[in-house]
């Protein structure tokens, strides 16, 4: 077998900080184990699990030399305690939404880099037959699809992983991190904000029976697209605190 060329990083962007793959519902412990390979191939070790219990033997002979990667995976009950501490979350879709536009992987890639690298950036794929719920996506800032040539529904989960992460790699290693901007508030932090801002509306009647999933959902993708920072969560509280109460 030849060896792989190793290509050397020269990017100021420290790659295994910065990014966290992110599994949820994932239901074939082999596919968790490509994954995890497909991560040591490409330099990510971050690995957390949404609504896995644990890993078995199949998950961890898949993995092969990446079992480490495994072992050390962190476990959630639900996707907003995985994305909690992140700032920045990218969620992988093959389906189209409405309420929920998404970019090509080039873009999210790009845009993955402008941020500081100081910025936690989650990568959320979903399950592989159904994919994310839109309840699932309002956790994600971007979403972004990977293009294909086949008629297929969608990759299969290991191999968007790879797909995604070979990407990130391969312009990770060109970038240097001279970036000057203020890094956005965690996802927590954001999401309370929103939600916060879905009680004033709701309040005030903007939101209602009818409309309420609609334009909760649109509330999340327009907020979400602009991973809020602590100035304008400050200003969004002025403005809705003391233009809306009115």
């Amino acid at each position: 077998m030849n060896k792989m060329h190793v290509v050397k990083k020269k990017s100021g962007f420290d790659l295994k900080a910065k990014f966290t793959v992110i599994l949820v519902r994932p239901e074939n412990p082999e596919n968790i184990g490509q994954v995890a390979r497909a991560m040591k191939n490409t330099g990510f070790e971050k690995l957390r699990l949404v609504k896995v219990k644990s890993l078995g033997q199949k998950a961890l002979k898949t993995a092969v030399h990446a079992r480490e990667i495994l072992e050390q995976a962190h476990y959630y009950s639900d996707i907003s305690s995985a994305t909690a501490d992140l700032n920045v979350v990218f969620a992988a879709t093959a389906k189209r939404r409405k309420n929920f536009p998404s970019i090509s992987l080039r873009e999210a890639v790009e845009k993955s880099f402008h941020f500081p690298s100081s910025v936690k950036t989650g990568l959320l794929f979903g399950n592989e037959r159904t994919g994310l719920t839109s309840g699932e996506l309002r956790s994600s800032n971007f979403r972004f699809s990977i293009p294909q040539a086949a008629r297929q529904p969608s990759y299969n989960l290991a191999s968007a992983v790879l797909i995604t992460l070979f990407n990130i790699y391969a312009q990770g290693t060109h970038i240097d991190d001279k970036i000057k901007r203020e890094d956005p508030l965690s996802r927590k932090e954001q999401e309370e904000c929103i939600r916060l801002i879905l009680d004033k509306l709701e309040k005030r009647r903007f939101i209602h029976r009818t409309n309420k999933r609609h334009m909760t959902e649109m509330i999340y993708d327009l907020f979400g697209r602009f991973a809020l920072t602590e100035k304008d969560r400050k200003l969004l509280l002025a403005l809705f605190s003391k233009g809306i109460d009115r």
